[in-house]
């Protein structure tokens, strides 16, 4: 079997290749611990690593020789060669990296030269193949496009052939590159091969190969502009080569088997994009046929999803193919036999349990085992689930012949079809064949007659038999009635399952071969022993032995296990496997587990037969002491005791001793034959009490003692010690100790009286200070004299009112009562009162109080518990006894608790959910809060990187996973070898960094990870069940390689190294070669103290260099260079330097200052005559540039308090006139392309309303009715439906658009015309106009990519270019109107507001405040600030103080009245200047009425000048008034449209081109260099600075809450057309991107912002907007400006900024690009939702007409285009067409006169 090869998998921890030791049997211990080692043993599983052989890089195939005992192991770049049993190296050769490039022929192919560059390339192996008949060994790899060599047998690292085959000159040998192509040429393609036998007259085997198509148009094929494709023609997915070697080798590789065969099977290149296949498995089956029989190649194979389409899912197939009959058969064309059917392993759950992608398969003798995965929706799934079926070959089989025969006999075109998607099909489809009897062989194999390949419909079923998931590969054997099934996992785990004659899983095990490591698809059994498996994981290569049964010690537990390998061996007593067994093919010697415990051979003991004849007496007639009470005896007092005894018969009248211990022996006197007295006996203590033993002994044997089964005690008390107070003397009383208190504590004499009275009780301490209010607190009282018993205090204790009751097993005698408290009726604060028949009060009050708590933190944690939470309130501190309840049940631990705080540490849940928290005091009710913790999914830990770290540890191991946000603290322990734990960082919720812990020796060893206090756990293993629960909870999933410090040297291997002080150092450090994989920085090399900055960082040497000073007082310095917590001092640096350097350098330095004297002398001298010129301009130069500062200041602070105000009076007002929807669309869909501009405006008379503001109103023909007699209507409105639905068509509507873009006279104006026509008449249905749209965009950029695809969108000369224009305006219009409105407003305010602060000239427009050159006014013309009071009935105001200029017009003046005014009325409401009058009240008497031309006007050089507030000599604070006229005074007219021959305002024609006539000179003006006034467009260009910024930042930004959908949709668009394309160069995509929204949309609305708002935009506004539309077409574009002084000011004013809003362009164009990618499901919603909010709002009728003219213009050539047309002319579009021309030709005109 040839595997499919691997991709490169990250290295993970690899074991060792030294094999365990054997298993030995144990010695002989205690049965428990014998018991607890078998159960230890028992845990391992019944599966064990034989050898391990691990390999650097990733490996890829393996294959078994058996018959030498040989194992092939191919890895990237390269081949070993192993011995089988123990996997040592024997063999290797390098096979990569080479110089290859996939746009290259194989540099085999000699005619085939190569222009692109050829770069190192790694070589992962295709196809490794075993050809024993030749001495082969098949390598293929990725190389050179899927290159193959011939190896030889027994020494891989020789090459058996050479290919192409060296021929004599004479006979060159021509290569072809079919020959050569043989496997896929791409690191992720699947191959498969399958050595076969060879056909009849055939010398040689033959391979069979199945490999991935990874030619142009697949998602291998390298992103380029090339279109070279060198797999499509040379190999096919399918294909059987030739292997002769002892024949002709210039047909190696070749399809011509036989002279007209080609045994090839290729798809069609346009069926690739459906039929993309994946190669799992090729095999043989049966694999070694009885003689005659036939013999089948067996394909599997995925046909993989389709990508992008949710729909789409895998499927799994099975090909077969006929093989020759025997080693002398005819072998037949491969695709005559080609047959292959459906694989579905589902359950009984519907469609969410198919799994339906084979992973890998495995041939037993009548069934096929295979492994199915279901892909998961996301690529972070950790592990697909997955499920091992089972199918029939006898079902596969049936199902073949049921197929041939219901194709050819009797045709069934729902049971099997032909394959007409391969090049090599004969016939479309199936058909009967008359007259001929099919043969079983037919049946079987086909034949050359009938229709080939074919492929059955419906698949072969089955149900899983096994889940688990992330399954990888499965391998099984039948041994004992049992089938042993092993499987391979994702997690580098080995399962075994044993499965009984039913199929039903009866046991298993698991054991991890390197965890995190994949187990490789293909597994394979030791030919010669199969009591071994071969498997793979990405690096290593692993033999196991099939079943461990030594771990099993009795024959039940042997069969009980259920192991098919395993039985138990009764003659040697243990589990073995049946060869190992001596004898076990004879009856009972080997008892198998499928015969079951109950043969397990058995003993029975029966017991023997105790005759007693000797009676002994029992121990109850032993003479013994009897349990007699003893009253308490002082200390010293002589007493004579009396002991009674039991059963003396014996030895009455023995002589005895009485013993009380140690040395304390007295005399026994006989009282009677059952008493005994003990004489004087006088015994003393130093303690309170002491109890001593009493026993009897007989007197001179100290050792015999009479039985004591209740030992008698006295008890010998001391009143002097242990009673401090009163109350603890008298209180021995209860105890049998006569005390008294006399000054102490005394033995009471005989004749003294009783005890009387003690003092009052004493209180020192209280505890708790505070309690609930509920009570229940154990109030601890500590003093002297608290009572001589408890009856004394039992109703005694008080605070205030409160009883508190004492608790009996708490008290202690005078000292301490703990009582507990009763209930308060509310807050309260009292003394504590002891009543002992005294009272005793305490110095401290105790508090009742009502503790409460608010909110605990953090409110979520992982279910695994350790979460430590702080919970907040009010008096937390009170009580004694406090518990924190999780979930009611559970306690939250470890608990600290302020007065305001409690901290407790959470404990585990049992799910993700919510659960309350409840604080209870004193076990009474919760207090009130309602605390909710969440309970949220564990920490996820999923990868560490690296996993090497030298053996001291330190190294930062980066550990990545999820929910990392909940982790409070994590530490890193290692298992065996570790030192101390270390504690780990969390940088974010998927990245955590913690220092490697240090280790004992160098090993791979499994780490452990503790986060909050919790040991970490694999949930996912734990999922899988495949791991014990014991394996699972250690988490030991990942593991940390431990190699040898690396170790450093200096370039010279030398100690000492000399360094002069003020020179550059830089240290070159030699690094011994090891395995760690280190990166730049991860080492730190410092000098001293002073850190050396590591420049380059190869495998074997360190360059870094000192960039500070090194101080020479120190004289020596260590060079030491550090990785993690390894420190190596390589060298000293020795400073200093020789006396003569000194010497020199001061000589040279002299001569140097001497040099610099004279020269000083000679620059002094020349510098002064210049100096005074520059003195000169210098006092100009900061003259000017004062002046311009303050300006800009002055300008900028005005400005900002008057765009405060403006904001403010926004906020208050009705805020920014925008227009609405419907208007803003007309502006911008019919600007003057449209021939419908003429009409866009019928303005209606204007009457002014009581206010003064006119009401006019702007209409459009597609905003009212359609206006037609109803005569006409019934038809029309017929016709128009018609049409309305061919538009709807989207065949119709894009031939039709064609068609009228081919004729030459239907011009821009035209093109535009329509497409906005279209867009009104479908605005309805935005997702059907985006599909059309999208779908002419396709054309055009086709026919771009074909000139110059960067010239694409750049101008709207085409129908779909202005489609889009419209689709953006629609799209972007809630953007522009939310976010970008407001701060596109302020800037117009901003605009108007600066360039009204200085001086305007009304005739020519130029102003001393503008951004662009040509409307500079070139004149220091001084203008005052005048504030005139002004009265005006009119925009809901009476009077107003104004701010106008003494140089202002008084047109300009009733302007800025006006505007101060109506400033909350949009400007199509507002009078116009022309309609008012402005009266000024001089007096009280003189009133004039203000013109701007009158009798006063004065005339200068011919010409009249404009009359200003200055002329009129108007004072600041002047009263005026301004009322409304009856009739308009048509004979002055606009002031700007005044004859510039005749008039004048600020200045003369001539002024800025001319010397200034004499009057001129004479005036106050000081003329000067017109350009010196340039400075006054950065004046206003820094004033306005921050309102653009804002402005450009709301274009250019992303709204979390309202993404760009169309923008992110339209974006992805042209991607994706342009990797259609071949187009990767970003700048075009950059170009793209800007023509289709910054340069289409928004510069169109910054240069008239009159679509978006009803204001006035004056020519000046207009001039300035240009500049900043200038300014953002650079940001967007990527050439670079060349700018110079001749550049033109527009460019160069925001030059200085361009740079940075290139980045803001290139920022927002990344975060759209970053965007989640919408579906064409979200995107049509999102259409569909802007359609609804604007329906109804245009007359679609008026449009379709309009559209309907253009239609008639060019009938005949829209009907050619229908004919012409396949799809339009199925659809019968022409006739439909012609009924829409027919209802309306006739009427349309005529009645369109009428209207």
């Amino acid at each position: 079997m040839a595997p499919r090869a691997a991709g490169g998998a990250p290295l993970s921890a690899r074991a060792a290749a030294a094999s365990p030791p054997p298993f030995q049997t144990p010695p002989r211990c205690p049965v428990p611990l014998l018991l607890l080692l078998l159960l230890g043993a028992a845990r391992a599983g019944a599966l064990e690593i034989q050898r391990r052989f691990p390999s650097p890089t990733p490996t890829n195939n393996f294959a078994l020789d058996g018959a030498a005992g040989t194992v092939y192991l191919a890895a990237v770049n390269r081949l070993y060669q192993l011995s089988g049993a123990n996997l040592s190296l024997e063999a290797e050769a390098a096979v990569g990296p080479v110089p290859d490039s996939p746009l290259c022929h194989a540099p085999q192919l000699p005619q085939a030269s190569c222009e692109h560059p050829r770069r190192l390339t790694d070589n992962y192996n295709k196809i490794l193949q075993l050809d024993p008949g030749q001495g082969l060994v098949v390598v293929c790899g990725s190389i050179y496009q899927g290159f193959c060599q011939l190896r030889r047998r027994g020494n891989i690292s020789a090459v058996a052939v050479r290919f192409p085959p060296a021929a004599p000159p004479a006979e060159p040998v021509t290569v072809f590159p079919s020959m050569l192509n043989v496997a896929a040429n791409h690191p992720n393609a699947s191959t498969v091969g399958l050595v076969l036998p060879p056909a009849a007259g055939a010398g040689g085997s033959r391979l069979l190969v199945g490999a991935t198509y990874t030619g142009y148009g697949s998602s291998f094929f390298p992103r380029n502009r090339s279109l070279e494709d060198h797999r499509f023609e040379n190999t096919p997915e399918i294909a059987i080569r030739s292997l002769d070697t002892r024949g002709d080798l210039a047909k190696l590789f070749t399809f011509d088997l036989n002279p007209s065969d080609d045994n090839i099977l290729k798809i069609k290149q346009g069926a690739k994009e459906q039929h993309k296949l994946g190669f799992v498995s090729a095999f043989l089956h049966p694999s070694d046929p009885p003689p005659g029989a036939q013999s089948y190649a067996y394909l599997a194979l995925n046909s993989e999803a389709r990508a992008g389409d949710k729909e789409s899912q895998a499927r799994s197939l099975l090909a077969r193919i006929c093989l020759p009959h025997g080693a002398g058969g005819d072998a037949k064309k491969l695709t005559e036999s080609y047959i292959q059917l459906g694989l579905q392993c589902a359950g009984g759950a519907g469609r969410g349990d198919l799994y339906s992608r084979l992973v890998s398969v495995f041939p037993a003798r009548e069934r096929l085992f295979a492994v199915f995965e279901r892909p998961q929706g996301s690529p972070a799934a950790r592990a697909a689930p997955a499920a091992l079926c089972a199918f029939r070959f006898a079902d596969v089989r049936a199902a073949i012949r049921a197929a041939r025969t219901a194709c050819f006999v009797e045709p069934a075109p729902d049971v099997v079809a032909v394959l007409d998607s391969v090049v090599q099909g004969t016939g479309p489809a199936c058909e009967r064949k008359l007259n001929i009897q099919l043969q079983p062989e037919q049946l079987d194999c086909g034949a050359a007659h009938l229709q080939h390949p074919l492929s059955i419909l419906q698949p072969l079923k089955a149900t899983p038999v096994f889940r688990a998931p992330g399954l990888t590969s499965v391998a099984v054997a039948s041994v004992n009635n049992y089938t042993a099934v092993f499987l391979g996992t994702v997690n580098g785990r080995l399962l075994k399952i044993n499965l009984n004659e039913s199929m039903q899983v009866v046991s298993r095990r698991v054991v991890t071969v390197a965890y995190g490591e994949p187990v490789h698809h293909v597994m394979q059994f030791d030919p010669a022993d199969s009591g071994y498996l071969y498997l793979m994981t990405s690096h290593q290569m692993a033999r196991v032995k099939v079943a461990a049964c030594n771990v099993h010690s009795t024959c039940g537990d042997c069969v009980g296990a259920a192991d098919a390998y395993c039985g138990w061996c009764a003659l040697e007593t243990r589990c073995t496997l049946q060869q190992d067994c001596a004898n076990s093919s004879q009856q009972h010697f080997w008892t198998s587990a499928s015969e079951g415990p109950s043969r397990c051979p058995a003993m029975t003991v029966l017991p023997a037969e105790i005759d007693v004849r000797q009676e002994y007496p029992s121990p109850q007639d032993c003479p013994r002491t009897l349990l007699s009470p003893l009253a308490p005896v002082p200390t010293g007092g002589s007493q004579n005791i009396l002991v009674p005894l039991a059963n003396t018969a014996f030895f009455q009248g023995a002589a005895l001793e009485c013993s009380f211990g140690l040395e304390e022996i007295f005399e026994a006197v006989w009282v009677n034959e059952s008493v005994v007295r003990c004489d004087q006996v006088v015994l003393h203590t130093t303690r309170k009490s002491q109890v001593f033993p009493l026993s009897l002994q007989l007197k001179g044997r100290p050792a015999r003692f009479l039985d004591s089964p209740e030992p008698m005690t006295v008890m010998v008390y001391n009143c002097a010690m242990g009673s401090p107070d009163c109350s603890q003397c008298l209180g021995r009383e209860d105890l049998g100790h006569l005390c008294v208190w006399s000054d102490g504590c005394r033995l009471r004499g005989p004749l003294q009286p009783m005890a009387g009275t003690c003092p009052a009780p004493e209180i020192r301490a209280i505890e708790p200070l505070s309690g609930p209010l509920d009570g229940g607190t154990l109030l601890t009282i500590r003093g002297r004299n608290l009572g001589r018993r408890l009856s004394d205090v039992a109703h005694g204790v008080w605070i205030g009112g409160v009883a508190c009751e004492p608790l009996p097993d708490r008290y202690t005698v005078s000292e301490e009562i703990v009582c507990v408290t009763g209930p308060a009726p509310g807050p309260l604060s009292g003394v504590v009162t002891v009543n002992a028949s005294k009272e005793g009060k305490s110095r401290d009050r105790f508090s009742y109080v009502l503790p409460l708590v608010h909110s605990l933190e953090p409110t979520m944690g992982p279910k695994a518990g350790g979460t430590r939470i702080t919970i907040h309130g009010n008096d937390l501190h009170v009580g004694s006894e406090l518990q924190v309840l999780v979930n009611d049940t559970d306690p939250c631990t470890e608990l600290m608790r302020t007065d305001t705080s409690i901290a407790c540490t959470m404990p585990e849940g049992a799910l993700p959910a919510p659960v309350p928290v409840c604080v209870r005091f004193e076990r009474r009710g919760c207090v009130h809060g309602n605390l909710t913790f969440w309970y949220m999914q564990n920490p996820v830990i999923m990868a560490i990187s690296p996993r090497r770290s030298p053996v001291s540890g330190g190294r930062t191991i980066t550990v990545a996973g999820e929910h990392f946000h909940m982790v409070q603290n994590v530490s890193m322990a290692v298992h065996h070898i570790g030192r101390e734990p270390t504690l780990c960082k969390v940088l974010n919720s998927t990245l955590i960094t913690c220092p490697s812990p240090g280790a004992l020796s160098n090993a791979s060893a499994p780490v452990d990870f503790f986060i909050n206090g919790r040991a970490y756990a694999d949930e996912v293993a734990v999922a899988e069940e495949l791991l014990d629960p014991e394996e699972a909870q250690r988490g030991s999933r990942f593991r940390l390689d431990y190699l040898p410090n690396p170790q450093f040297s200096t370039a010279k291997r030398e100690k000492w190294i000399k360094h002069h002080p003020g020179e550059p150092l830089t240290l070159v450090i030699h690094k011994e070669q090891d395995s760690l994989g280190l990166q730049s920085h991860e080492y730190r090399v410092k000098i001293g103290q002073v850190s050396c900055d590591i420049q380059i960082v190869s495998d074997r040497i360190i360059h870094c260099s000192v960039n500070e000073s090194l101080g020479a007082a120190e004289g020596q310095l260590p060079i030491t260079i550090q990785v993690g917590n390894f420190n190596q001092t390589i060298a000293t640096l020795q400073l200093g330097g020789s006396e003569t350097a000194i010497i020199v350098s001061i000589v040279i330095c002299s001569v140097l200052l001497l040099l610099s004297v004279v020269a000083l002398f000679v620059f002094c001298t020349k510098s002064r005559r210049a100096e005074r010129y520059w003195q000169k301009t210098l006092l100009q130069m900061e003259e000017m540039e004062s002046q311009i500062r303050e300006e800009i200041r002055k300008g900028f602070a005005e400005l900002q308090t008057d765009m405060t105000d403006l904001t403010k009076e926004l906020n208050r007002s009705q805020g920014i006139p925008f227009l609405e929807y419907k208007h803003f669309v007309t502006r911008t869909f019919f600007p003057k392309c449209s021939s419908l501009y003429e009409e866009r405006y019928v303005l209606p008379s204007q009457t002014l309303n009581s206010q003064g503001s006119s009401q006019a109103q702007e209409t459009h023909p597609l905003l009212g009715e359609w206006k037609i007699p109803e005569s006409c209507r019934p038809n029309m409105e017929e016709g128009i439906s018609l049409f309305s639905s061919l538009l709807n068509n989207k065949h119709f509507l894009i031939v039709f658009v064609h068609a009228l873009e081919q004729q030459k006279d239907f011009a821009v104006r035209d093109r535009c015309s329509l497409a906005s026509l279209l867009t009104i008449a479908l605005h309805g249905k935005l997702e059907y106009y985006t599909s059309i749209m999208k779908e002419l965009l396709v054309d055009l950029i086709d026919a771009s990519a074909a000139k110059n695809p960067k010239l694409m969108l750049r101008r709207t000369e085409s129908v779909v270019e202005k489609m889009l224009t419209n689709w953006m305006s629609i799209c972007m219009y809630s953007c522009l109107r939310e976010t970008v409105g407001e701060p596109f407003f302020l800037l117009l305010c901003a605009i108007k507001q600066q360039i009204n602060k200085g001086s305007i000239d009304a005739i020519t427009g130029k102003a001393r405040y503008t951004l662009n050159e040509e409307w500079l006014l070139r004149e220091n013309i001084e203008a005052k600030p005048r504030n005139l009071n002004v009265s005006f009935q009119g925009c809901g105001m009476d009077s107003l103080s104004v701010r106008a200029m003494d140089t202002d017009t008084l047109t300009q003046v009733k302007e800025k009245i006006l505007e101060a005014f109506c400033k909350n009325v949009p400007y199509s409401q507002w009078p116009r200047a022309e309609d008012v009058d402005l009266e000024w009240f001089a007096s009280s008497t003189q009133s004039y009425i203000l013109r701007d031309l009158d009798d006063t006007s004065v005339v200068e050089d011919g010409r009249k000048k404009l009359n200003t507030l200055a002329h009129y000599k108007i004072p600041e604070g002047a009263s005026l008034a301004m009322s409304l006229i009856d009739k308009k005074d048509n004979t002055l007219g606009r002031v700007k449209d005044l004859d510039t021959e005749k008039y004048f305002h600020l200045v003369l024609p001539t002024d800025e081109l001319a010397e200034p006539k004499k009057s001129h000179r004479q005036s106050h003006r000081k003329k000067v260099l017109p350009e010196i006034y340039l400075t006054r467009l950065l004046s206003t260009k820094g004033t306005l600075q921050k309102f653009l910024d804002d402005l450009f930042k709301a274009i250019l930004s992303i709204r979390e809450d309202k993404p760009p959908l169309a923008v992110k949709y339209f974006f992805d668009f042209l991607e994706e057309q342009a990797e259609k394309r071949g187009i990767s160069d970003p700048d075009t995509l950059h170009i793209w991107k800007t023509n289709s929204l910054p340069l289409r949309f928004w510069v169109n609305i910054l240069k008239n912002p009159q679509f978006v708002f009803d204001i006035d935009k004056t020519d000046h506004i207009d001039a300035c907007l240009s500049v900043i539309a200038q300014a953002f077409i650079d940001a967007c574009s990527i050439s670079d400006l060349q700018l110079g002084k001749d550049s033109p000011t527009n460019k160069l004013l925001y030059a200085k900024e361009i740079p940075e809003y290139r980045k803001i362009v290139q920022r927002y164009y990344k975060q759209i690009q970053d965007m989640t990618p919408l579906s064409e499901q979200e995107m049509n919603a999102h259409l569909a939702e802007e359609s609804r909010k604007y329906q109804n709002e245009f007359n679609t009728n008026v449009a379709m007409a309009e559209i309907y003219k253009y239609a008639k213009r060019y009938r005949p050539q829209i009907m050619a285009a229908l004919e012409a047309n396949p799809t339009a002319r199925r659809t019968q579009l022409q006739h439909k067409f012609e009924q829409v021309v027919a209802l309306m030709e006739d009427n349309i005109y005529e009645c369109y006169s009428e209207a």
